[in-house]
């Protein structure tokens, strides 16, 4: 079985940069991470990678820094990694997104599964996984909690629903978005980081995936953002003194004006 995880870069703290002009995210190779529900894509992967006796590959889309996002992937256990970068890529939503992904993976060839995390940290809109199951014709489950069994041709899962648990049978090839919890993410030993550091990742653009450039980027996002902003903070304190019944008293007579 020839699996495809996608992974997407994130944040990694709350001091998250936005650039005025365009609205979007300002994604520094000191402030990202590997999205946190992507671990378990990963972890899936590489189960199921090592239970069926093939092989997982890792994809993700985003500045040339990312690739050392993907060898960390290897690290993990992932057997190879791709990404797709191009200033043609810039400013994607989760549609434009997604049609770069799909023509990725069109590139790579055959492929049995692929495995997204249901959502990401900084969008949160869990688009992705299912926009690119569409744009590449497959079917998908989403919100999946367990891989009951996999065969060559079939896979059966268990997915969250708003009422509980659902049994969900899919043919082959098609994708899943997993959440947290459907496993325990592994910690990438030390020859794997060896084999990791070593690993040809190789880059491919617009043109190498035969993308459209119309449909990639801000130019093929059907989605504008108007405009975006950091919440300010402020913390107003006003303290009491005085006797405990002197402090009770005037912070009643605080409350009263406030109402």
């Amino acid at each position: 079985m020839r699996t495809i995880v996608c992974i997407k870069q994130v944040p990694e703290t709350n001091e998250v940069k936005i650039d005025s002009e365009n609205n979007s995210l300002i994604r520094e190779k000191s402030n990202m991470a590997i999205n946190p529900v992507d671990m378990y894509a990963l972890e899936e992967a590489i189960q199921l990678s090592r239970v069926s006796g093939g092989s997982s590959t890792a994809m993700s889309m985003g500045i040339p820094e990312v690739s050392e996002l993907l060898r960390n992937a290897i690290g993990l256990g992932i057997d190879e990694a791709v990404l797709l970068s191009d200033i043609a890529f810039a400013g994607a939503d989760t549609l434009a997104t997604a049609y770069a992904l799909s023509m990725g993976i069109k590139k790579l060839g055959d492929y049995d599964l692929i495995i997204c995390g249901r959502n990401s940290a900084d969008g949160d809109t869990g688009q992705v996984g299912p926009s690119l199951a569409e744009k590449l014709g497959i079917p998908h489950i989403t919100c999946v909690n367990r891989i009951i069994e996999t065969e060559s041709d079939y896979i059966r899962c268990s997915r969250l629903s708003e009422n509980g648990y659902e049994i969900v049978e899919m043919s082959l090839p098609g994708l899943i978005t997993v959440v947290k919890g459907i496993n325990e993410p592994r910690l990438p030993s030390l020859a794997r980081m060896m084999k990791a550091r070593k690993a040809d990742i190789p880059i491919l653009t617009a043109r190498d995936i035969d993308a459209d450039i119309k449909l990639c980027g801000f130019t093929g996002s059907p989605t504008k953002v108007v405009s975006t902003h950091i919440p300010l903070k402020e913390t107003n304190i006003e303290m009491f003194t005085g006797s405990e019944e002197e402090q009770a008293q005037l912070l009643i007579e605080r409350l009263n004006r406030l109402l």
